[in-house]
């Protein structure tokens, strides 16, 4: 069961895809998710990327895709503020792939912003069965947000087995 030690062990030791693989597993352990992804975003050419996944064979890491605006960029990109949805029609109304999320049995999603020293990093996207993530369940992910910084700015930095700082 990962924890913050392991979990700082990793950060210490390992590249950026180790220390995303320890957020998911402290996730998974904490909060729950089936799907369980990072997301980045270039803000001044509205464009996203997938940089990690535990799904790759339905939610690849990708290249570059469109950022469209909509009350869901306006909510997590614009304000800052973590999205929230519990049932497939307010998924249906945030993603047009609600198709797919409810395939795999989801129904309820968090997408919670990243920021460090007021820089936006990313977003993380876990998402479970319907109405899984009540407020203690959000609670835990925000309490996970050092842990997502750390794996967010080892992307950034390009930390990799051999691509050492």
């Amino acid at each position: 069961m990962m924890d913050q030690n392991g979990f700082l062990a990793i950060a210490e030791n390992g590249t950026s895809n180790d220390i995303f693989s320890g957020l998911e597993a402290w996730v998974l352990n904490s909060v729950g998710a089936v799907i369980f992804s990072g997301s980045t975003f270039d803000l001044a050419t509205s464009k996203s990327r997938r940089i990690f996944t535990n799904q790759p064979d339905i939610y690849p890491v990708s290249g570059l895709k469109e950022i469209v605006p909509n009350a869901w960029t306006a909510q997590v990109l614009d304000r800052r503020q973590t999205f929230v949805a519990n049932s497939l029609a307010e998924i249906r109304g945030a993603f047009p792939d609600h198709a797919v999320i409810a395939s795999l049995g989801c129904g309820s999603v968090i997408n919670m912003p990243v920021f460090l020293a007021g820089q936006f990093l990313g977003t993380v996207n876990v998402l479970h069965e319907p109405d899984h993530y009540a407020p203690d369940r959000v609670a835990k992910l925000h309490d996970l947000r050092p842990a997502a910084m750390l794996a967010f700015a080892s992307h950034a930095l390009g930390l990799s087995a051999d691509h050492p700082i």
